[in-house]
C-alpha cells in the first residue's frame, strides 16, 4: 500500500539498507481526507528521515488545545501546545494537508521504488519466498509481505479470514475551506473543538494557514449509505449544527463542499504475523480520528519493523517480535 504508513515504512527499510518496493493498487497516489495532525511521536520518525523542515514548511503548528462549549464558547480546557510540546516531548506537533503528508514522503522515495496500478490479488509461501499476484498479471517474488493495505486490507483478509468493520454510531462531515473566506471570525492558531449534546466539531489549520480543516461528528443509530466516504449535504451539515457558537457556524456557512464519513471499527487482531507475512497501520490497528494516532502509529509500526528485521536474521522471527512490540501499544 502507497499510503501515509506504507510509504513512510519504505523509506525506513531503505534508510536501513533494505531492499524494499511498494505495491499501490491506486494508478494515481492519492490521499482521501483532508486535515492530518502529526504529533511529536511521529514528527521525531519524520525529523530522523530528514524531512523535518519539510514538514514544518507545509504544516501549522497549533499554539494549544481548546476545548470550548457548544453554545455559548465558554472555555471548557485550554492545553498549551507550541514550543510547550517540544519542550516535554523533544519534537513539535503539526497540523497539516493528509496530502502534504503523502506527498512529501512519496517525492523522498526513489521513484523505481513505487509501483501504482498493482492491486494485490493474493500471495503463496514458497519456500524462503513470498509468491505475489496482482491484478494487472504482475508476480513478484519477495523474503517478506508487509500488508500496509488499509482497513480493507487484503493481506488481512487473505491470512486471517473476513473480519468486518463495525459502525461505530458516529459520523463525520469532513472538508476544507480558504482561510481567506473565515478572516472575519478571527481564528485562533488552535486545535479547537466544540463540545455539544450528541455532536462535536473539530477545526483547525492546514496547508500553511491556506486552509482551515473542519471534522463535524454526529452521532446516529446506523450506516445506509453505498460507501463509507459520501459527499455530504452541506446544508444538512449547517442544518445540524444550528444555534451553535459561531465559530461552528461561521465556518460552515462558508463551506462549499463536504464529505460524510462513516466510522468505522474493528476489535484488535490476536496476531498480525503468519511466517514472513505481516501487517502495518489500518490493515491491523484501524483507528478513530479522536486520538490524533491513526498515521502516526502507522509511522511507529515502521521503525518497529526495520528495528526488528536489523535485530534478527530469521524474518518470521522479526514480525514475530515486531506483532509482539506493537499489538499491546496499538490496541487499546
Amino acid at each position: 500500500g502507497g499510503g501515509i504508513g506504507g510509504v513512510s515504512a519504505a523509506l525506513n527499510l531503505l534508510r536501513a539498507g533494505f531492499d524494499v518496493h511498494v505495491y499501490e493498487q491506486s494508478r494515481a497516489l492519492r490521499e482521501v481526507g483532508a486535515g492530518i495532525n502529526v504529533t511529536p511521536n511521529a514528527a521525531r520518525v519524520i525529523h530522523e528521515l530528514g524531512l523535518d523542515d519539510k514538514l514544518a514548511s507545509l504544516g501549522v503548528m497549533p499554539m494549544a488545545v481548546h476545548q470550548q462549549r457548544w453554545d455559548d464558547g465558554r472555555t471548557l480546557l485550554r492545553t498549551p501546545l507550541g514550543i510547550e510540546v517540544e519542550r516535554h516531548f523533544g519534537f513539535r506537533q503539526y497540523q497539516s494537508h493528509r496530502a502534504d503528508v503523502l506527498n512529501m514522503l512519496v517525492e523522498a522515495l526513489p521513484p523505481e521504488r513505487m509501483h501504482v496500478g498493482h492491486r494485490l490479488t493474493g500471495f503463496s509461501e514458497r519456500g524462503d519466498k513470498i509468491e505475489t499476484q496482482f491484478e494487472n498479471g504482475a508476480r513478484a517474488s519477495v523474503d517478506a509481505l508487509i500488508g500496509a493495505d488499509g482497513i480493507h486490507s487484503t493481506v488481512q483478509h487473505q491470512l486471517f479470514g473476513a473480519t468486518p468493520p463495525r459502525f461505530t454510531g458516529c459520523a463525520a462531515y469532513r472538508g476544507l475551506v480558504p482561510a481567506e473566506k473565515l478572516k472575519h471570525l478571527d481564528l485562533e492558531v488552535v486545535l479547537q473543538l466544540t463540545m455539544g449534546p450528541g455532536k462535536h466539531f473539530v477545526r483547525y489549520f492546514v496547508a500553511s494557514m491556506r486552509y482551515v480543516n473542519f471534522v463535524a461528528i454526529i452521532e446516529q443509530d446506523s450506516w445506509t449509505k453505498e460507501s463509507w466516504t459520501d459527499r455530504g449535504d452541506v446544508n444538512e451539515a449547517r442544518a445540524a449544527f444550528a444555534g451553535w457558537h459561531k465559530d461552528v457556524s461561521g465556518v460552515l456557512d462558508a463551506v462549499e463542499e463536504t464529505f460524510i464519513w462513516g466510522l468505522f471499527d474493528r476489535a484488535p487482531l490476536a496476531r498480525w504475523s503468519v511466517g514472513r507475512v505481516t501487517l502495518l497501520g489500518d490493515a491491523c490497528h484501524p483507528m478513530l480520528p479522536f486520538a490524533a494516532q491513526g498515521a502516526a502509529q502507522a509511522i511507529e509500526d515502521g521503525v518497529t519493523l526495520t528495528a526488528c528485521l536489523q535485530k534478527y536474521d530469521d524474518i518470521p522471527e522479526a514480525l514475530a517480535h515486531y506483532q509482539a512490540l506493537r499489538l499491546p501499544r496499538t490496541a487499546y
